[in-house]
């Protein structure tokens, strides 16, 4: 009788250090939009984009298409080479073609000189080149896109980096799934957007676990920003059962165990 007492014990143990182990590594859930519920069909309106404005330190690359070839080598910024057979080449490399907004706002363009073009979009900076150039070429054609339109995703997410994006069109969510999406150590009720602008840093905080997210003035990111995701001090003091705590354990309760075997094998 005592020698089955002793046995039933010894497997309680068991159970119980095993369970301990099995639930420091059991896998957190990562939820999204939780106050949307089980709702099939669900319709908001998204938060309104607006176009970037360009700014200083902004890298353009600007192209000029006219109806004469040596008005588009003379416009379009970069380093002209010749060819193999003589003939007049740009430069593609982006590095070389780009126009970079000075502290003043300004860039250095071809015939017209130093230009105020920050504070303006895309499509204003356009229209304003188009008017400048009509007066020296017949029909320009403007293109203008973003070199270095960069975001920078930080803190608890899998890939944190600064990313160049191809468009100026790009969400929150969008930049942390470029970023490996958050890890399960994330404070999801607190993740912060950092924005530089003329009057200073603006600083915005964001639930992601919240639809209202997606009509935020702010679901939509502009250049440079940073969002900073903030560790969960709970969640991380609950991990703090590492590989070392884990490895601990184990040896401690074969210790437990095979004492309590020994102290069986006394008493048959």
């Amino acid at each position: 009788m005592y020698n089955i007492k002793i046995n039933g014990r010894v497997w309680v143990l068991s159970i119980v250090l095993i369970g301990m182990l099995m639930s420091s590594c059991a896998k957190r859930s990562l939820t999204y939009f939780k106050d949307i519920g089980d709702q099939q069909d669900f319709v908001m309106k998204e938060g309104l984009f607006e176009e970037p404005k360009i700014v200083t330190g902004d890298l353009l690359d600007i192209k000029v298409s006219t109806q004469n070839p040596e008005s588009n080598l003379l416009f379009n910024y970069g380093v002209v080479s010749a060819d193999r057979r003589g003939e007049a080449q740009i430069s593609q490399d982006p590095l070389v073609r780009g126009y970079m907004v000075d502290p003043d706002g300004n860039i250095d363009f071809p015939t017209l000189g130093t230009i105020k073009i920050a504070g303006k979009t895309k499509e204003e900076a356009k229209s304003f080149l188009k008017k400048e150039l009509s007066n020296l070429v017949m029909e320009p054609k403007i293109e203008i896109r973003y070199l270095n339109f960069t975001v920078t995703v930080i803190g608890e997410v899998n890939r944190p980096s600064s990313f160049v994006v191809p468009t100026e069109r790009i969400s929150i969510l969008e930049a942390l799934g470029m970023a490996g999406d958050m890890t399960a150590y994330a404070l999801r009720e607190n993740v912060l957007l950092i924005r530089e602008t003329s009057e200073g840093k603006v600083i915005h905080r964001f639930d992601i676990g919240e639809k209202e997210i997606l009509t935020s003035p702010y679901y939509y990111l502009k250049q440079n920003d940073v969002i900073y995701v903030e560790a969960d001090k709970k969640k991380l003091s609950q991990a703090n059962v590492n590989p070392t705590t884990i490895a601990t354990f184990s040896i401690l309760s074969t210790l437990v165990v095979g004492i309590m075997f020994n102290f069986n094998e006394l008493f048959r």
